[in-house]
C-alpha cells in the first residue's frame, strides 16, 4: 500500500532515518531543537535523539557553514539547517569559497560530504527578506549540487542520496509545500538526484519548473487540457547538473516550451535553460521560448501584491496557449 503524508512529514522522517542509519549524521541549526524547526519540520526529534544529533545553534549562519564544512572533512556527515535561503547570503563565502572548492583546491584530498537544508520562496507573506528564490545564485557554482524536491517522495528520499555524495548538495525546500500532501508508493525507497522527471504527458507544448512552481504548472497543464491543448509537464528536480536531455526530449515531441521560475528573470535559472535550448535544441523550437518568472521587485508582503508578483497557473497557461495558438 501507498503512504500518505505531508512534505513537513517527508523531510521530518527522512531526518530520522538518516540519523538512525549512520552515526556520523547530526542535524545543525536555528531552532531546530527545542522549538522544532522555523515549519516545524524536526518537532520532536531533540526529544527522540537527543541533544548531540539535533543541536540548537546561536544565530550566526557564516559560523554555522564554517563548523558543518569543518566537521564535513573531520568525517562526520552533517545537515545544516538554514531557516531561509535570504540569510544564506550571510554564509556564502563559507559555502562558495570552501565547501565548493575545498575537493578541487586540495587535489582530492579532502571530500566536503556536507548537506544545506533551506526553505526558499514565497506565498507566506514573510515579505522582502525572507520570500526570495536564490536557488539560481547556487546553481552557478560548480562544485555544489542543487537539489528542489517538489513531490513528497522526493522529500522523503532525496536526503538519504544527498548524505551518499562526496560533495557538497544543497536542498531548496519551498515553504508552500509543506502542508501539501502526497502519496509514496509502496516499494519507493530511493530517487534519483540526477535526473528530471516527466510529472505530466503532453504532445502540444512542454512546461519546465521545479520546487513551488510543480503543483501551479500542473493547475496550468489542467485549465490547458480543458481547451484541448495537451501540456508535456517536467519537474528539474535538480538545478545543477541540469538535466537538458530529458527537456530536449520532450521539446523534441512538442516543439514548444514554456520555462516557469519563481526567480527573477534577469540573470535566472530560467535564462540558463533557454540558452542551453537555443544552443542545443533551437532547430526543433516551432516558436520562441516563453519564460513565466517572478516580478522584478523586492517581494511585497501584502498579500495581493506578493500573489501578483508570483508565477501563477492563469499566466502559466496563458503563455502556453499563445505558442500552440498564437493571435
Amino acid at each position: 500500500m501507498s503512504a500518505r503524508m505531508t512534505y513537513r512529514e517527508a523531510c521530518r522522517q527522512a531526518i530520522r532515518d538518516a540519523i538512525l542509519a549512520d552515526p556520523r549524521v547530526f542535524l545543525m541549526g536555528e531552532d531546530v531543537g527545542r522549538y522544532g524547526g522555523c515549519y516545524a519540520v524536526t518537532k520532536g526529534l531533540m526529544e527522540e535523539l537527543g541533544e548531540d544529533r539535533i543541536r540548537d545553534t546561536p544565530l550566526s549562519e557564516n559560523t554555522l557553514a564554517g563548523v558543518a564544512v569543518g566537521a564535513a572533512m573531520a568525517g562526520m556527515r552533517p545537515i545544516l539547517e538554514i531557516m531561509t535561503v535570504n540569510f544564506s547570503l550571510l554564509a556564502l563565502d563559507q559555502i562558495v569559497n570552501s565547501a565548493a572548492t575545498i575537493p578541487h583546491m586540495s587535489g582530492g584530498q579532502f571530500a566536503v560530504p556536507l548537506v544545506i537544508r533551506m526553505a526558499t520562496g514565497a506565498g507566506r507573506q514573510l515579505a522582502a527578506q525572507h520570500s526570495h528564490s536564490l536557488e539560481g545564485w547556487y546553481a552557478h557554482v560548480p562544485g555544489l549540487r542543487i537539489l528542489a524536491p517538489a513531490t513528497v517522495a522526493d522529500a522523503r528520499f532525496m536526503l538519504a542520496a544527498a548524505l551518499a555524495d562526496p560533495n557538497p548538495v544543497l536542498i531548496f525546500e519551498h515553504v508552500m509545500l509543506y502542508n501539501a500532501e502526497g502519496e509514496i508508493p509502496d516499494g519507493i525507497r530511493s530517487v534519483d538526484i540526477a535526473r528530471a522527471a516527466v510529472r505530466r504527458a503532453g504532445g502540444d507544448v512542454t512546461i519546465v519548473t521545479y520546487g513551488g512552481s510543480l503543483p501551479k504548472a500542473l493547475a496550468a497543464a489542467d485549465m490547458l487540457a480543458a481547451e484541448g491543448i495537451s501540456a508535456e509537464v517536467i519537474d528539474l528536480r535538480v538545478l545543477r547538473p541540469l538535466d537538458m536531455e530529458t527537456v530536449a526530449a520532450s521539446l523534441a515531441r512538442t516543439r514548444r516550451v514554456v520555462i516557469v521560475d519563481e526567480g527573477w528573470k534577469a540573470g535566472s535559472l530560467s535564462a540558463e535553460i533557454m540558452a542551453r535550448i537555443m544552443e542545443d535544441a533551437f532547430w526543433d523550437l516551432d516558436a520562441p521560448v516563453r519564460r513565466v518568472c517572478a516580478a522584478e521587485v523586492p517581494m511585497p508582503y501584502a498579500a495581493h501584491l506578493e500573489q501578483a508578483a508570483l508565477p501563477q497557473p492563469e499566466g502559466i497557461a496563458a503563455a502556453a496557449r499563445a505558442l500552440v495558438k498564437p493571435p
